[in-house]
């Protein structure tokens, strides 16, 4: 559902630490997206319940980012790949829910479209770039949230390579951290986790889904101790050899990062809220 504030719905708010959305200078300041008409909040509902959040760019037709809450892994296989979209995003009188992708080509956001037709002097070959789930279907335990990673709206064209390489390897061994060593005060596994892309300048699939240069992720959680940890990774979105791999870093390194693509009066940024640490 497209709403004007992720505050406007306390279900949404949830996916973020203290109701604390990041801070994107010249995006997102105190809760408050800049540009209304550019970018759109979203608290993704789906089967009446809202599974998480993500804040969506209508002009690259990609996340800028989406916030979630881990609490084990799933119970399910992985579901057959029933992509979705956002109707709200073409007319807001439309059903605020996730609904199956009908293969049109749409102006606010990305569709199959975009993904199905190859334009032969694209800078990256159709083939090396897949869907890149911002929000792992692996990180959803129950099979409800897992299909509900599935819209478009979660989605960015992410290097096949990179997709499953490094950043593959990174959510897995990120998924078993959380596992280990994040647990709310009664005992749960319980971290929140906010995943994002960096759009190139003019980078495009088929002219119309930007192919993001960066993305990064970063977690907050309470480990055994009852002490706020957190963590971060990036990685360049681009072919890479087989192998390689994205060392844990700081939130503070990733924020450091983050200000060179994020530069304005509402800086700095800032992924979560001053509880969770900056250094090691």
């Amino acid at each position: 559902m497209k709403v004007k504030k992720f505050s406007d719905v306390p279900h949404c708010k949830k996916f973020f630490l203290e109701g604390t959305t990041p801070n994107l200078p010249g995006i997102l300041y105190d809760g408050i997206v800049k540009d209304q008409n550019h970018y759109k909040p979203i608290c993704q509902l789906y089967k009446t319940i809202y599974r998480f959040a993500t804040l969506y760019d209508t002009t690259n037709r990609i996340p800028v980012f989406s916030a979630y809450t881990f609490s084990g892994p799933p119970t399910d296989p992985r579901p057959k790949d029933p992509w979705m979209m956002e109707p709200q995003l073409n007319d807001v009188n439309n059903s605020p829910e996730m609904q199956r992708e009908g293969g049109g080509k749409y102006q606010n956001q990305a569709g199959n479209y975009d993904y199905s037709k190859l334009i032969r002097n694209n800078p990256i070959d159709y083939k090396s770039v897949n869907r890149g789930h911002l929000f792992p279907n692996s990180y959803a335990n129950v099979l409800e949230t897992q299909e509900s990673t599935f819209t478009l709206t979660n989605i960015v064209p992410q290097v096949e390579t990179f997709n499953g390489g490094s950043w593959n390897d990174m959510e897995e061994k990120v998924r078993e951290k959380l596992m280990t060593d994040c647990f709310s005060n009664n005992r749960k596994i319980e971290a929140y986790v906010v995943t994002g892309a960096v759009p190139s300048k003019r980078n495009t699939l088929n002219d119309r889904v930007n192919i993001p240069d960066l993305m990064w992720t970063a977690f907050c959680c309470l480990n055994k101790k009852k002490k706020w940890m957190a963590e971060a990774y990036w990685g360049l979105n681009k072919k890479e050899d087989k192998g390689k791999t994205l060392n844990p870093e700081t939130l503070g390194a990733l924020e450091k990062e983050l200000n060179k693509y994020h530069q304005g009066k509402d800086g700095p940024v800032k992924v979560f809220p001053k509880k969770c640490p900056r250094g090691p």
